[in-house]
């Protein structure tokens, strides 16, 4: 193997790791969010690897969101976030430690910080930031979000910095503490 590629995956494109753990409707999402980045990656004609990462990133994310909380905290032990959030930085840690997985630090710096946000993103975490919120199986701000996602691949730039507004938004509106992830991709943006 060439130095500074990656290596080649064990998943396919159109299926999860085989120690993922999801429920069918959190599948359903998976399978949406992918679609969404593997549209995008087209309409924008990247590079092949480009679209691999993309796409391998949507099919990670959200690998461990239906598993137990004992499973999440041995896979991401000393972490304090909230249960709901622990489960991207598990399934990256389960995706690196994976021997036959493709180790990419893009992707996993994607799957790991999708639920908070990374301001040292490139653009598959950005893409991938994106398409979950604006995955089209949501109910929230149906036209909106449809709107937002028809946009990203002339102005992934602009729909990123919209989705961020939108999602820090929506945290300090629940009363969730903005975790110093988010804090930092929020203030890179200024």
């Amino acid at each position: 193997m060439r130095r500074g590629l990656p290596r080649l995956i064990i998943v396919a494109v159109d299926q999860l790791p085989s120690w993922a753990v999801v429920s069918p409707k959190r599948l359903e999402h998976i399978q949406r969010v992918a679609a969404l980045l593997d549209q995008w990656g087209a309409a924008m004609a990247l590079p092949a690897l480009e679209r691999e990462r993309w796409s391998r990133a949507g099919w990670l994310h959200d690998a461990l969101r239906d598993a137990s909380l004992e499973e999440l905290q041995r896979l991401v032990p000393g972490c304090d976030w909230d249960e709901e959030l622990l489960h991207g930085p598990a399934a990256a840690n389960r995706a690196d430690a994976d021997a036959k997985a493709w180790r990419d630090p893009e992707v996993l710096l994607a799957v790991r910080w999708h639920s908070v946000g990374c301001a040292e993103w490139k653009m598959t975490g950005k893409a991938l930031y994106c398409a979950d919120f604006l995955d089209p199986g949501r109910k929230f701000d149906r036209p909106v979000r449809a709107a937002l996602a028809k946009r990203f691949p002339k102005y992934p730039d602009a729909v990123f910095r919209d989705v961020v507004t939108r999602r820090v938004q929506w945290t300090e509106r629940s009363g969730w503490p903005l975790l110093e992830p988010t804090r930092r991709l929020w203030n890179s943006l200024k």
